[in-house]
């Protein structure tokens, strides 16, 4: 996510992220950031995804966080400097790692719904991508997410 804005940085608590999945999606893993509800993944025996909630919520992760657990321009808390101001300060990453789109050897499936974004206008042409399987990362808990 860039946040293009020339003088409006994105302060604390941060950003939040929000989409609608087009089918019955989860987010297996997430590297970068975390959702804050794990949804009810009680058909799921053993492996255990890190969301299935049909409208996941993400939020960045907190500084410090284990490097097995970061991505490139993660883990800033949800501040993003304005583009005006410190443009390589300018941006926000995370990946995820989605399951059961239908669509097991191509591209996974669109959200249904737009992404939301608060606070802040940062763009969100990173979500515009998406992941060819495998793509793999741990779950974290930090007290930002309920199980």
């Amino acid at each position: 996510m860039n946040n293009f804005q020339m003088y409006r940085h994105i302060m604390s608590p941060g950003w939040t992220l929000s989409w609608g999945w087009a089918k019955k999606e989860v987010i297996w893993s997430m590297v970068g950031a975390q959702t804050t509800e794990q949804g009810d993944c009680s058909k799921f025996k053993g492996n255990v995804p890190h969301c299935c909630k049909r409208n996941p919520t993400v939020v960045d992760l907190l500084p410090g966080v284990p490097y097995n657990q970061q991505i490139a321009n993660c883990c800033k808390g949800g501040v993003v400097a304005s583009w005006g101001q410190d443009p390589a300060s300018a941006v926000s990453s995370f990946q995820v790692s989605v399951g059961l789109s239908g669509r097991p050897t191509r591209l996974s499936n669109f959200p249904r719904t737009s992404p939301s974004l608060a606070p802040g206008q940062a763009t969100l042409a990173a979500l515009q991508r998406s992941c060819r399987p495998p793509c793999t990362s741990l779950l974290i808990t930090d007290g930002k997410r309920k199980h």
